[in-house]
């Protein structure tokens, strides 16, 4: 028998939402996911999800921030919930600028397109991921300027982004669904 102090340790899993961050955030999402801790921790903190069900609602939604943080911007020619965007290859949200012919003359509309799973997330994590496509309006790039103007829109901003990404480290490695979104149990009554 090999002692317990010699026998090699089972691969870590790897946490592709949370690889640049450092290992003792990812050591601990590893032992909430090892006690199936946390898909709960993020419900508990986020129990809310939101009303945005509809393209035109998210179109709604994404102008009203639009208009409060960036009015100067250009103007967005279509918002809406995209199947099509794989969450697993790290494509949460996708802005386009798409040029089409107009009797002769080439105008240049943006969209936003937002992952699907965002459906079903709880309102914080949305409002972080539009913030993000919006600020992509100004910034091409991630650069300091970027992450300024995410804060001027959303000052909870990294923190969001931070759960956001333990949401899905807990849907990637299987939580199920309803353990996300359903409403925390309420504690049993002593009699």
């Amino acid at each position: 028998m090999i002692p317990a102090h010699t026998r090699p340790r089972p691969p870590m899993q790897p946490l592709n939402y949370l690889a640049g961050y450092p290992e003792h955030l990812q050591q601990r999402a590893r032992e909430l996911l090892a006690q199936g801790a946390l898909g709960e921790a993020v419900r508990r903190r986020y129990p809310q999800p939101h009303a945005v069900r509809s393209d035109r609602q998210l179109y709604d939604y994404v102008q009203a921030l639009k208009e409060r943080h960036l009015r100067q911007s250009v103007p967005l020619g279509k918002v809406l919930y995209d199947g099509k965007l794989q969450v697993l290859k790290h494509a949460l949200g996708l802005h386009t600028a798409v040029s089409r012919n107009h009797g002769g003359k080439l105008r240049a509309s943006r969209e936003i397109r937002i992952a699907s799973v965002f459906r079903d997330t709880p309102a914080p994590f949305l409002r972080m991921i539009v913030v993000h496509e919006l600020a992509h309006l100004k910034e091409a790039e991630h650069n300091k300027a970027f992450y300024q103007l995410c804060l001027h829109m959303e000052p909870d901003y990294h923190q969001l982004e931070f759960d956001l990404r333990l949401y899905l480290t807990a849907l990637e490695h299987e939580v199920p669904r309803q353990a996300l979104h359903s409403p925390p149990a309420a504690p049993a009554r002593s009699r």
